[in-house]
């Protein structure tokens, strides 16, 4: 075995733990910064989107995907630093912050922005949930988002769009989704965010368990017959 010590920075240390650590590695097989980056993305899924956005930098220089890492180097994971532009769409296992999802909308020319929270109620038709679980095939959910957000800044007066969506287990009164929507005028910002939710319903590979007192059922698209490819 060969022991790496790998060097994390600003959101990625806190979705990881701390600032250092030391990763064990099989020394039969060579570590590369792809391979370090998708371990790792297994390792701590919630810091999956900051390490797809990260470079690996190896004796202080950027490397290169393929470029081997020898024992000793010294390695450094630098996330995106600052300047550069927000992540609009992101997949999260922890709480969701309505204020920091609301911030990465707002624009000194735009005069109107409206926010959805999605939220796990406890009575549906008379049946009592105890709590939601999401579940979501994430490279493509991720990707989906980000064709809503784009779709919507170009159809909508160039409306600013950002999503959040929570992954596991969410409690009743818990945020599973947030949407901002900013735009020049309220009507544009009103219809976006409407067009917003209801296309992460229809496309995006997101699924909900509803668990109730008495079991459970997985729950997909229900807004009749289920065609992603459709266009709204």
């Amino acid at each position: 075995m060969m022991k790496f010590n790998i060097q994390v920075f600003a959101g990625l240390a806190e979705r990881m733990q701390g600032p250092l650590f030391v990763l064990d590695w099989d020394s039969s097989i060579p570590l590369t910064p792809v391979i370090l980056k998708e371990h790792l993305q297994v390792q701590y899924p919630e810091a999956s989107t900051l390490l797809s956005q990260a470079f690996v930098a190896i004796n202080q220089s950027y490397a290169g995907d393929h470029q081997i890492i020898h024992e000793n180097d010294e390695i450094a994971i630098i996330p995106p630093v600052s300047g550069g532009q927000p992540k609009r769409a992101e997949l999260t296992r922890e709480k969701i912050s309505i204020e920091q999802v609301t911030a990465q909308v707002l624009h000194p020319n735009h005069g109107a922005a409206l926010t959805f929270i999605g939220t796990t109620r406890e009575w549906t038709h008379g049946k009592r949930t105890t709590m939601l679980e999401y579940e979501a095939y994430e490279p493509m959910a991720v990707k989906m988002m980000e064709q809503i957000v784009a779709f919507i800044h170009d159809q909508y007066e160039g409306a600013l769009c950002a999503i959040t969506h929570r992954l596991g287990k969410v409690d009743i009164g818990e945020i599973s989704v947030v949407i901002a929507v900013s735009a020049p005028h309220r009507d544009a910002a009103y219809e976006a965010n409407r067009y917003a939710i209801e296309r992460l319903k229809q496309v995006v590979p997101i699924w909900k368990k509803e668990i109730w007192e008495d079991g459970s059922e997985w729950k997909g698209h229900q807004q009749g017959p289920w065609n992603p490819r459709e266009v709204l």
